[in-house]
């Protein structure tokens, strides 16, 4: 299997140089718009293609 399709909440704590707790609401909120359209979430990961078109200039990193 290639990457990994989904970033965790400690991901998300890392990259963005924030608390456990905060990281855990950010996922926790994309993971609600997500579910509000129709798709299947992941408590505690958030895709990263989700979490990159959300997050200031995530989208050129690579």
């Amino acid at each position: 299997m290639q990457g990994c399709l989904y970033y965790t909440a400690n991901e998300v704590m890392e990259m963005l140089g924030i608390s456990r707790g905060h990281a855990y609401k950010i996922v926790k909120q994309l993971n609600e718009e997500l579910a509000s359209k129709g798709f299947i979430v992941i408590a505690g990961r958030v895709p990263k293609k989700y979490f990159a078109e959300h997050y200031y200039g995530m989208a050129q990193m690579k």
